[in-house]
């Protein structure tokens, strides 16, 4: 059985085959770095689409795709042993990056947004981006945004649905509204939602680059997409470098006068598992290998504009991805060449298994963040929001940033307790599961996701109704405790419901969800 420890070990010794500086495990002993300037620094946050633990080389040290460009993040900064998204799918993680509140608390209580779904984010809440506006930044969004917008109809009193509408409903040719501009970000360039989400269309700012002149049909397999309107300056295959490239273009239009903020949430690999040309075969694994190094690819020209920029020294860049790696990846494919994306977890994308929502984190700093450094950290992707505001010395009020703890002490090498009380975990189909210390609770018989078992199956029938696992013993999940350690059970569902119920999982005012929260699914 893999061990926590042994896990471990192993990370210390990647993270050591990509680096010659010596390490500093976060936690440990005094910090040995400096304190940030007063200068305010920018922030990058590049968030990547299904991409797993495993397929990051300074992660997986069986990995067979080499990431030279996230690994040089890692060789220059921290590296996160112990990263989660806020959900084991896309549209909830997104919700939870930008405002620092998970996104079980709105009206979305499983699965994700369509390409034509309304706003999730309401517009009295305050985001990452409306805080660092406050506090004198550029800010600017490229890539997929997948939290929703209203499209401009020509009938408003017609039918709407989240994942297919009538395309002769909309005019293209009239901005969106309650998009990213209204939400904090100066700048927006990029689509409604995933890759294989009708409509194919790119907005700038508020208004679609081009009008739909065509419907094309659904493909399958890993090149899968949805049938649905498509602009004729879209093609799939050129999304990922056409936003690359927009990224590049915000950076290089800032100064070393005003700190700015981007967040690029990227594409891939999701799918349509596409590559470019010039990937085609490069990985020597399959399409989604090659994929996986178009997006380190798309790192690497990031870090390229900024160094071009002289702006590296003073800029945090944070690289990770929204949930654990899909299926569609082909694992089974994938382990003839010995390579696994979720690494030594079970599971995958939409599961509530570690494999689900363990993902990729690396950050760098120059001057501030450790060369070389581990953290093993429990933190969440809902982070970014008090940390940021750590940064910036902004106090979030009460009703913002609910489920976000700084990790700024992390980065510097201070924090000397545990960030997180605890962590919360949420499946596709909307399956809880609350992580402290060691010990991992789902409330749920199955995965709450995609694979074996599934709720939805009788596969699942005679399964004890929750899980509890203890993951400094058993990294893989296999051992279910929950007969063992009642008490444990008991404690670990109390503490979820009081998250619940407070409206937060923080100090601060009791607040309010968005409608009822039911922690257990009646049968």
């Amino acid at each position: 059985m893999q061990t926590r420890r042994e896990f471990l070990k192993k990370v210390s010794q990647t993270a050591a085959s990509v680096s010659t500086m010596s390490m500093l495990i976060c936690g440990c002993g005094e910090s040995l770095t400096k304190t940030p300037s007063r200068k305010k620094p920018n922030i990058v946050y590049i968030l990547a689409d299904d991409l797993g633990y495993g397929d990051v080389s300074s992660l997986n040290e069986n990995g067979k795709i080499k990431t030279e460009n996230i690994d040089s993040i890692a060789e220059g900064g921290m590296v996160f042993t112990d990263a989660h998204s806020g959900s084991a799918v896309c549209t909830p993680t997104r919700y939870g990056v930008v405002t620092g509140r998970y996104a079980w608390r709105t009206h979305l209580k499983r699965g994700v947004l369509g390409g034509w779904s309304k706003p999730l984010i309401k517009s009295d809440r305050m985001t990452v981006a409306t805080m660092l506006k406050i506090k004198g930044y550029n800010t600017g969004c490229v890539g997929k945004w997948h939290l929703g917008w209203e499209w401009a109809l020509t009938n408003k009193d017609a039918k709407t649905e989240d994942w297919q509408m009538d395309a002769n409903n909309v005019d293209f040719s009239k901005p969106i509204t309650n998009g990213p501009t209204t939400r904090g970000f100066d700048y927006f360039f990029g689509i409604a939602g995933s890759l294989d989400m009708s409509p194919y269309v790119y907005v700038e700012n508020s208004l679609p680059t081009a009008v739909p002149d065509r419907i094309i049909e659904e493909s399958s397999g890993k090149f899968f997409w949805r049938k649905g309107a498509i602009s004729p300056d879209f093609e799939h295959i050129d999304v990922l470098p056409t936003i690359t490239k927009k990224a590049v273009g915000f950076i290089e239009r800032q100064s070393a006068n005003k700190p700015f903020f981007l967040y690029f949430p990227l594409t891939a690999p999701h799918k349509p598992i596409m590559p470019g040309k010039e990937f085609q075969g490069k990985s020597g694994l399959n399409e989604w290998g090659d994929f996986v190094l178009q997006v380190d690819w798309t790192v690497g020209q990031v870090l390229k504009a900024l160094k071009r920029k002289g702006l590296e020294q003073n800029t945090l860049i944070i690289f990770t991805s929204d949930n654990g790696a899909t299926p569609g990846a082909d694992f089974e494919q994938l382990e003839k060449w010995g390579h696994d994306p979720s690494y030594v977890f079970r599971g995958h994308k939409a599961d509530i298994f570690e494999g689900g929502h363990r993902i990729p984190f690396v950050a760098k700093w120059p001057d501030q963040i450790k060369p070389g450094s581990i953290c093993d950290e429990t933190i969440c992707l809902t982070d970014l929001m008090a940390t940021a505001a750590d940064i910036v010395d902004y106090k979030l009020p009460d009703n913002a940033g609910e489920d976000s703890v700084s990790i700024l002490p992390a980065f510097l090498g201070k924090n000397k307790t545990h960030l997180r009380e605890a962590t919360v975990h949420h499946s596709a189909h909307g399956y809880f599961s609350i992580r402290k210390g060691k010990w991992k609770l789902l409330l749920s018989p199955g995965s709450g996701g995609w694979s074996y078992p599934r709720e939805d199956r009788p596969e699942i029938k005679g399964f004890p109704p929750v899980q509890l696992y203890d993951l400094e013993a058993d990294i893989e999940e296999k051992s279910n405790l929950q007969d063992k350690y009642p008490e444990k059970v008991k404690e670990l569902t109390a503490l979820l419901q009081s998250y619940v119920d407070a409206g937060r999982s923080t100090p601060g005012k009791k607040q309010q969800n968005d409608g009822p929260t039911p922690i257990t699914k009646n049968k």
